[in-house]
């Protein structure tokens, strides 16, 4: 870790190591290349060293990090705004809010998101100085910006260069540090998605399986992920008959594990699956499943797939240049994929795909207790379909995986169907936090398909109708809904109104109350 380290990743992302050393000039300026770095005056000020402030931020005992004005990390985080995405994306993250790693990622994707113009010029500068001059006036913006301090950036930038790259003030002749990516010869459809966010600024060592939720084909997948307005992709999908295709490509970062971290250094694979609990695949699926992440070891120098069947163990895993690490998307958001049925083989699948490498396993996977039944959460159960299907859109306004199944003539709304008890206990816990009644269940049942909806439209007639970002007045406004017709394509019960409608162009949801069906 150190300047080897911030030089690879900001020359994976950036590619022109006049650009690299003008911002890494400005780092060493900033915090002498320490991520742990607290502002000198803020140090005195608090009475707490680097170290003490760190973990005191990562412990939850200082809980002023946001709003505390003392610059922070490599780039010296001082305004608010920044230190609480900061902040959030760390936690993403699962690590130390001083983590090298995380804070270089940060400010990758922060040049991308919020300063595309920095970010242009470090990748075409044509010395280090130009680009210095910019990160100092455009990014980093301290109070002196004077020709001295200017001078300065660039000199750190120009030693730094000489320190790593041995004296040449350029790369010719030397081996550069690039990440080098191939996609899989596995492939037999293509169809890329414009959903994703570029170049990875991560080497891969990490591969995410999902459920589809559906038998679809890979035809059908593509369909999925063309929209923009989808927000979603994933790098591979396996579809109904084990064909491969190939959506976002493996030098590019996917939109499908709900956390930027994972993305960017995972290969995603969305497999065709059943639409109910446990969500299983079919043999065809889960082999090719084996086979593709065998190719995707192979490609990316891995002998060894990993599993470790815990969250906080796996985030805080670092991996031998030899390992990949398997993860889930239920890890970071609140849903049951990859589906208790591929969860349950997540080990299996470790294990068969590190033998066809020819590694061995060091650590073992975890082996859950089961005494073989699956364990459901119930939401409520009801006579009437339409009071079932009321309560399945409330349960999944808050963002729960939820199904309506059948049983002794009632219809039942559930979350997930665990084969650990424990599982289904945590989810529990989050369903009734969320304000729901609700308890464990082993009784099975029939699915019952999702109600069908057709869209239709409606006018508005009132100057100021909220649009809310969710179906109830305890969403937050996403801005006003002119007079005019608009489509309606979901409803739903909430707070506040009667009813609420979700609107076709995603701006959000407004209460039919104040709108007429035309």
């Amino acid at each position: 870790m150190g300047a080897s380290n911030i030089y690879q990743k900001l020359k994976a992302a950036i590619g022109n190591d006049y650009g690299v050393f003008g911002l890494m000039g400005n780092l060493m300026a900033e915090s002498g290349l320490r991520a742990n770095n607290l502002q000198n005056t803020y140090s005195k000020k608090f009475g707490m060293t680097d170290e003490e402030y760190t973990k005191a931020v990562d412990d939850g005992s200082y809980t002023n990090f946001v709003k505390d004005s003392a610059g922070y990390g490599l780039a010296q985080w001082t305004y608010w705004s920044r230190k609480q995405k900061l902040l959030q994306y760390a936690q993403a993250y699962g690590c130390s809010i001083g983590d090298e790693n995380m804070q270089v990622d940060f400010m990758i994707g922060e040049l991308m998101a919020s300063y595309p113009s920095v970010l242009n010029v470090l990748k075409n500068a044509t010395s280090i100085r130009e680009a210095s001059d910019c990160v100092l006036t455009q990014y980093e913006r301290p109070a002196d910006q004077s020709e001295s301090v200017k001078a300065k950036r660039a000199a750190y930038g120009e030693d730094l260069m000489k320190q790593l790259l041995g004296g040449n003030t350029t790369t010719e002749g030397k081996e550069e540090v690039t990440m080098g990516y191939t996609n899989s010869p596995l492939v037999s459809y293509t169809k890329l998605s414009p959903n994703h966010s570029g170049q990875r600024t991560h080497a891969i060592d990490r591969i995410t399986p999902h459920c589809v939720v559906g038998q679809c084909s890979v035809e059908t997948l593509g369909n999925i992920f063309a929209p923009t307005s989808k927000q979603a992709s994933c790098n591979y999908g396996i579809g109904a008959d084990g064909r491969v295709g190939m959506y976002v490509e493996e030098k590019n970062r996917s939109w499908c594990s709900s956390s930027y971290a994972n993305d960017q250094r995972a290969i995603t694979i969305e497999c065709a699956s059943d639409t109910a609990a446990p969500y299983a695949f079919k043999d065809v699926v889960y082999n090719k499943l084996i086979e593709l992440c065998v190719d995707i070891c192979k490609r990316n120098g891995k002998t060894k797939l990993l599993w470790f069947g815990d969250k906080d163990k796996t985030l805080a895993y670092n991996p031998a240049t030899n390992e990949m690490v398997l993860t889930v998307h239920r890890w970071f958001a609140n849903k049951s994929c990859p589906g208790d049925w591929m969860y349950q083989r997540m080990g299996d699948l470790a294990a068969k795909v590190t033998a066809k490498l020819g590694g061995a396993t060091t650590i073992e996977p975890e082996k859950p207790v089961s005494d073989g039944a699956l364990y459901r959460v119930q939401v409520g159960a009801y006579s009437k379909r339409e009071n079932a299907d009321n309560q399945l859109k409330a349960v999944k306004a808050k963002g729960f995986d939820a199904f309506i199944v059948q049983v002794d003539g009632l219809y039942k709304v559930q979350v997930g169907a665990y084969s650990v008890k424990a599982n289904a206990e945590a989810q529990l816990a989050k369903v009734k936090a969320a304000g729901f009644d609700a308890f464990i269940t082993t009784k099975a049942g029939t699915a019952v398909s999702a109600p069908t909806f057709s869209p239709y439209k409606v006018r508005v007639s009132i100057k100021d109708l909220n649009i809310r970002k969710g179906p109830g007045t305890n969403y937050a406004s996403n801005g006003f809904c002119p007079v005019g017709v608009y489509t309606i394509i979901e409803e739903s019960n909430g707070a506040g109104d009667t009813k609420w409608g979700k609107l076709k162009s995603g701006a959000g949801w407004i209460s039919l109350d104040y709108a007429k069906r035309v």
